[in-house]
């Protein structure tokens, strides 16, 4: 169980909500288990800074406010290369650049969660990191991936589930942390939580 904050315990059958727009987040929670079969989804609007723990708390909170009762999940994901945190590419030549860089190299994809509850007083963070290694692209790698992906909306410029295995050499870690939710740990977390009684 991660470290985290508890009070009141959440009765069972209590209410998930995941407080993102990503479909991928959405399609991998769904897939993950009865307990998620009726997850219902919230858009949070917060102003993120660079730190995906802090962003993940922010968007939970803003959900949470709007539903009490809700177990609230918020994620955010951004890619760290040494000491520089990467997120988003703010336009295709953006994009370009940061899959430069991270042409064979080794990087890490950390994903920040926060699972929420008001009304039970339950707050729980914690970050999954996963290693990628890039192959060694060269321009025409780059800008053929670029063509086929849309990149803009994806932390790194890239999707592994997307034609991954063109720029992508090996993982170490969790795969499904990469798409955008660390789903084992994840579940295991908010299935804990649905237990206690």
């Amino acid at each position: 169980m991660p470290d985290s904050q508890a009070g009141a315990r959440p009765a069972p059958g209590r209410p998930i909500v995941l407080a993102s727009a990503s479909p991928r987040r959405s399609a991998l929670l769904r897939e993950a288990g009865p307990a998620f079969a009726s997850m219902r989804i919230m858009t949070p609007h917060v102003e993120e800074g660079s730190d995906p723990l802090e962003n993940a708390r922010l968007k939970a909170e803003a959900c949470a406010g709007m539903d009490p009762q809700a177990i609230v999940i918020g994620a955010d994901t951004v890619i760290r290369l040494g000491n520089e945190t990467i997120g988003k590419p703010a336009c295709l030549e953006d994009a370009k650049r940061i899959l430069a860089k991270l042409s064979g190299r080794t990087h890490d994809v950390v994903t920040g969660v926060c699972v929420r509850c008001l009304e039970a007083d339950i707050l729980v963070r914690f970050e999954e990191a996963t290693h990628v290694t890039f192959r060694t692209l060269t321009p025409e790698a780059i800008d053929g991936y670029i063509g086929k992906v849309n990149v803009l909306d994806k932390a790194g410029a890239y999707a592994i589930q997307e034609h991954g295995d063109e720029i992508i050499e090996k993982i170490d870690g969790s795969l499904t942390n990469v798409i955008g939710l660390p789903v084992e740990r994840l579940k295991e977390t908010v299935e804990y939580l649905l237990k206690l009684s």
